[in-house]
């Protein structure tokens, strides 16, 4: 255990999470949050199925611990046209294999913090999205009272980019969530107040002129029937993903 009162600084080094973390791994999650996490999410975390993480451990302890983790962060790879901010990527639709990195879970124990643990966690995340080629973000969520974790990522610079209502259901009662991004890549938000009007100005008019060179069509071919060539057209709202959680958690952010 680390005395915070020492003004010796561990030396701290991060590694990927290997097969001998499941049980440090395990009982870490199950100190710090209050949601149990089934078995299976550990095992995919330390055999890498379709979980990238990266593991703190403290090598300038001198008993045979120096190896086991002290702090983590899972994350996986999602398609960027699955996720709920697929619509901030609509600008580059040229590109159908776009991808975002997502936040699973962050955390580090109690007697290590404030040490910057955590942000190098991140940083490690954000190296690794940069390096993918065709990766735009990292993105996560964090419950709308989580204050903590709110000023933590607005100080990693992520950008808070939608609040999404009733994402969270715990103990009978719903909260919003966050929704923070980190973009790489050349990726960014078309959300300034000048390029949401154009782009709804430039749909517009297109949509018009579809619906007028339709209508023509028809009428050329002396067919009044407007069912036969009535268009729709629907906006529809990003898929919200809500989360049902089976207790008051306010360490973590997802």
């Amino acid at each position: 255990m680390l005395d915070p009162r020492s003004e010796i600084y561990p030396t701290i080094e991060y590694r990927p999470i290997q097969p001998s973390d499941l049980e440090a791994l395990e009982k870490i999650h199950l100190a710090l949050f209050p949601i149990r996490y089934e078995r299976e999410f550990f095992l995919n975390v330390v055999n890498g199925h379709g979980i990238v993480s990266w593991g703190a451990v403290d090598t300038s302890r001198s008993d045979d611990r120096r190896d086991e983790i002290i702090g983590f962060v899972t994350t996986r790879m999602i398609a960027a046209k699955d996720s709920e901010i697929e619509d901030l990527f609509r600008y580059n639709s040229s590109r159908k294999d776009l991808t975002l990195v997502y936040i699973l879970t962050l955390g580090v124990v109690d007697s290590y913090r404030n040490l910057g643990i955590a942000s190098s966690l991140v940083r490690e995340v954000v190296k690794y999205a940069a390096s993918i080629s065709n990766c735009r973000g990292v993105y996560l969520h964090v419950i709308s009272y989580n204050q903590p974790a709110i000023s933590f990522y607005k100080k990693m610079l992520f950008k808070l980019v939608r609040r999404l209502p009733m994402f969270y259901y715990i103990r009978g009662q719903h909260y919003d969530s966050y929704l923070f991004v980190y973009y790489v890549n050349g990726g960014r938000s078309p959300c300034s107040p000048l390029e949401i009007v154009t782009s709804f100005v430039v749909d517009f008019r297109a949509f018009v002129k579809m619906l007028v060179a339709k209508f023509w069509t028809k009428e050329d071919h002396c067919n009044p029937r407007w069912t036969r060539c009535q268009e729709s057209n629907t906006l529809l709202a990003p898929q919200s993903n809500k989360r049902i959680i089976s207790g008051d958690n306010t360490r973590c952010h997802v």
